[in-house]
């Protein structure tokens, strides 16, 4: 019974860093070196529809999409451990069928 409690704090932390993460964005940045050498200075791309998009930026759309970017990353970490999480709660505390074979951890999710 601890441990439910545990996950339960646990579960309330992820939840709390989850609702401070700010814009989202997904997709890569570019900084290329001098201004004026072959193409835009600031660049950003993301898959849509199965193809790949670039698209130029003001230094200040830059700087903007690049914290975007790292929430979004956070918000990608957040959700697995809270995938996690849940996996090992059900597997731990709710009933279960029997089995003949143990599951492996790949199935568990572990």
């Amino acid at each position: 019974m601890k441990r439910t409690l545990q996950h339960s704090e646990e579960f309330r932390q992820i939840r709390a860093r989850l609702g401070k993460v700010g814009w989202v964005a997904i997709g890569s940045l570019v900084e290329r070196g001098e201004p004026g050498k072959g193409g835009p200075r600031y660049q950003w791309s993301r898959r849509v529809e199965g193809k790949t998009i670039t698209v130029a930026l003001s230094r200040e759309q830059f700087d903007w999409l690049k914290v975007a970017i790292q929430n979004q990353r956070e918000a990608n970490e957040l959700f697995g451990q809270l995938q996690r999480m849940t996996l090992e709660y059900m597997w731990k505390t709710l009933p279960c069928t029997t089995r003949r074979k143990r599951l492996s951890k790949r199935i568990l999710g572990a």
